[in-house]
């Protein structure tokens, strides 16, 4: 066999791509079976189809994607456009595991994925439309499922293959995993409450995504049921400067809660400063923060803190936080893996819970209330 051709780039020697007909003729068969072969199709054998992937990596062909889009409508693109803002998606550790999770599943596949960020839903909505029209991707995925929420009927009206991550789909437009959250809250409030915490706060991200009024539900029936002194919710929409403002308030108040579960770990270690920052002044002057006489002791004059997602930030703060351990990159992993199956054409089960998450408890809740 001669000298492999093509393996330089052809804009830096001169050297003509390699084409399917010279594999084709390579191998004496005719250029439809290297086709064939190539694009993984039925059609030829399993020996004919490993000596052709031998023969193209030998010689160095490499796949011209306008050309195989122009061949099987196919763009080997997986599209990703959440709603949420930039700075959003930067600060979320969540978000960036799971994506790093679908670029391993996606990308021994040949698939790419588009991420663009959006600042509503409307505009999510409008990018799916244009992604349909001018058939950009092969299919998307779906975070953050809402009350109502109108995308995957839209999806389905524009004939565009989803999955979604969390879920499930009420109408079973689309096919969903989401993690097994359902006791989540109940396990967080069982710990807190084995320490003697009777007023907690929780402050939760967006009114309207599925999985906070599931929380809020379960938050609520779980004081009706223990009978806790008092309760307080409020929402952030995953701002750390409201989250910071709303702690401080109600710890002024003439009751403030003993504990405080916050929806990410950024809105947690925000307010953890802005507490820390509070009672070390308030410390120094020889009054707690509350405004009381007696001087709290940082860090055992903190509320007990509690976070729904864990970091290196919950590890690393002091004291260290409390959190709700999730295995973000296997989850991007399995969603991604659902939607290959979805566009192979392999029949999928519409709704399935997954990765229970877990409590790791560090310093923010390992002393019990001090009564006094």
């Amino acid at each position: 066999m001669g000298p492999a051709r093509g393996a330089s780039s052809p804009a830096s020697t001169g050297a003509q791509r390699v084409s399917l007909k010279d594999i084709a003729d390579e191998l004496g068969i005719s250029q439809t079976a290297v086709s064939f072969a190539i694009n993984d199709r039925p059609g030829v054998s399993e020996q004919t189809r490993r000596r052709v992937k031998q023969v193209a990596a030998e010689l160095g062909w490499t796949p011209v994607y306008a050309a195989q889009a122009l061949g099987s409508s196919k763009t080997m693109t997986i599209g990703f456009a959440p709603a949420r803002s930039v700075q959003g998606l930067t600060d979320e550790t969540f978000m960036l595991h799971f994506m790093a999770g679908v670029h391993t599943s996606l990308s021994p596949k040949g698939y790419g994925l588009l991420y663009r960020p959006c600042r509503s839903l409307n505009e999510e909505m409008s990018v799916y439309r244009r992604w349909a029209s001018s058939k950009r991707v092969d299919g998307v995925i779906l975070v953050d499922l809402r009350a109502d929420d109108p995308r995957p009927a839209l999806l389905r009206e524009l004939g565009v293959r989803a999955v979604l991550a969390g879920g499930p789909d009420p109408n079973d437009y689309v096919p969903s995993l989401s993690i097994d959250d359902s006791r989540t809250m109940g396990t967080v409030l069982e710990h807190l409450s084995s320490l003697g915490h009777r007023r907690i706060a929780y402050l939760s991200g967006d009114a309207n995504l599925d999985y906070s009024q599931g929380r809020v539900t379960a938050f609520r029936s779980f004081a009706r049921r223990r009978g806790l002194e008092s309760i307080a919710i409020e929402f952030t929409n995953f701002a750390a400067e409201r989250a910071v403002m709303l702690t401080m308030g109600m710890l002024r108040s003439p009751q403030p809660p003993t504990a405080f579960i916050y929806e990410s770990e950024i809105l947690a270690a925000a307010s953890l400063h802005a507490m820390a920052k509070a009672y070390a002044t308030c410390a120094a002057a020889g009054r707690s923060a509350s405004g009381e006489g007696r001087p709290a002791v940082y860090p055992n004059g903190l509320p007990a803190i509690v976070s729904f997602e864990d970091s290196f930030i919950c590890e690393t703060a002091y004291p260290s936080i409390t959190s709700v351990h999730r295995d973000a990159g296997e989850y991007g992993i399995k969603v991604a893996r659902l939607l290959l199956k979805v566009l192979a054409g392999e029949q999928v089960s519409g709704n399935r819970r997954i990765l229970t998450p877990k409590l790791v408890v560090r310093d923010s809740t390992s002393e019990p209330v001090d009564p006094s």
